[in-house]
């Protein structure tokens, strides 16, 4: 990377509890000489990246497209269902999700035009979630705490947690960006015409991204035959303008004080919605989206899953939830276990005065990747020892 000659400031919103790795704090120091860099917020899901540490909010004078990366727009969205708990028949539920990205989900180009899009902008990926540790999570109250009633969460509703971004879109406009600006690592002036052009495709992701989430909660809803609404929409993926420059949300949540945001745990431990308070300005108004990964995703080939059983035992938790996950790797690498405690994140949150606690969710179905219906439709009329295959040929 191109350094300044002067670090920015490092404010470091995380207590000695946290799990945080000596190499993501050694990004951090890197990321503080970036040229126009002024100031970091660092929170309590800090973990080791592709070009800088994730898990962080920067203040620059410049553009950091590579800081960004190539899911522009990613986020978690939050939404309420008015299907109630009591009438949840979780296995039924599952069958119906899997079925999400089949959906039907009206006419792309309208959608498209009525968020001021253009309507040819990557129109069939609309409403897909994708890979790695994007999900689309049915989900219940285990912990209401004070202020979460008055706040509209109720104990025996139904929620929905979207996690998604901007697809292969985002990855073409950084793709056609790096390969543009070969001197990438210091950054964009904002005030030139590469910069607006990198801004004004980003503005895009962004819209278009968080169109995909409220497209894919639609298909969960249709797959559930519910209504839903929207709670909150939480980027964590993006830069905001701010008076002193541009703000690079580094998977950091990008909030407002006072509205609600989720903070995602894992497909085995709770999730959590809580209010920013008006001391997210200390920390250039973010806060951690989720847990934040403990292992890469090659370390945990190693440590859980090494045969079918185990692989099958990660795709329940304690609560009886179901995960709908039929990529083998993938459910190795997004195992509980490859991620840190989210309850001690929120906790180093509270008492750094950034969030007041309200809720915390259980996951009941966690749909990431269903094998194609008519894939599976043919290998069921193939002759028996066809299908059945070899080891390398294995499915769930």
């Amino acid at each position: 990377m191109t350094s300044s000659a002067h670090p920015a400031v490092i404010n470091r919103f995380f207590s000695g509890r946290a799990w945080i790795e000596g190499a993501a704090l050694d990004q951090l120091d890197e990321m503080s000489r970036l040229p126009g860099v002024l100031e970091i917020a660092a929170f309590p899901d800090l973990h080791p990246g592709k070009y800088g540490a994730t898990g962080v909010a920067l203040l620059s004078s410049r553009l950091h497209p590579l800081l960004i990366g190539n899911d522009i727009g990613c986020g978690m969205s939050l939404f309420g269902l008015d299907l109630p708990l009591r009438k949840l028949k979780i296995d039924k539920a599952a069958e119906r999700l899997r079925r999400l990205e089949a959906q039907a989900i009206g006419d792309v180009s309208d959608l498209l035009a009525q968020t001021d899009l253009p309507t040819d902008l990557a129109p069939n990926a609309l409403g897909t979630i994708g890979g790695g540790n994007h999900f689309c999570e049915l989900q219940a109250v285990e912990d209401l705490a004070d202020g979460g009633s008055a706040a509209g969460l109720d104990d025996q509703g139904l929620y929905l947690l979207v996690h998604s971004g901007s697809r292969a879109l985002g990855a073409t406009v950084f793709s056609e960006t790096a390969s543009v600006h070969s001197g990438l690592a210091a950054g964009l002036d904002p005030g030139s015409e590469a910069g607006a052009a990198w801004l004004a495709s980003h503005d895009r992701c962004v819209a278009w991204a968080s169109l995909n989430r409220r497209l894919i909660a639609a298909r969960a809803a249709a797959a559930l035959r519910a209504d839903l609404h929207l709670i909150a929409d939480v980027p964590h993926n993006l830069v905001r303008p701010s008076d002193r420059g541009f703000v690079h949300y580094k998977g950091a949540a990008a909030v407002v004080s006072g509205a609600l945001a989720p903070i995602a745990g894992s497909r085995a431990s709770v999730s959590y919605v809580v209010r920013p308070s008006a001391g997210v300005a200390r920390s250039l108004d973010g806060i951690s989206h989720g847990a934040g990964r403990k292992y890469d995703r090659a370390t945990m080939h190693g440590r859980v899953g090494r045969n079918r059983f185990e692989r099958e035992q990660l795709l329940r938790n304690s609560w009886g939830g179901i995960a709908i996950c039929d990529d083998r790797s993938l459910v190795v690498e997004e195992a509980a276990s490859a991620y840190k405690d989210a309850g001690q994140v929120v906790t180093d949150l509270e008492n750094e005065s950034l969030i007041v606690r309200l809720a915390s969710l259980r996951p009941l179905i966690t749909f990431k990747k269903a094998v194609d219906e008519a894939e599976v439709e043919q290998r069921r009329r193939k002759p028996e020892y066809r299908r059945e295959g070899g080891r390398g040929h294995e499915r769930y």
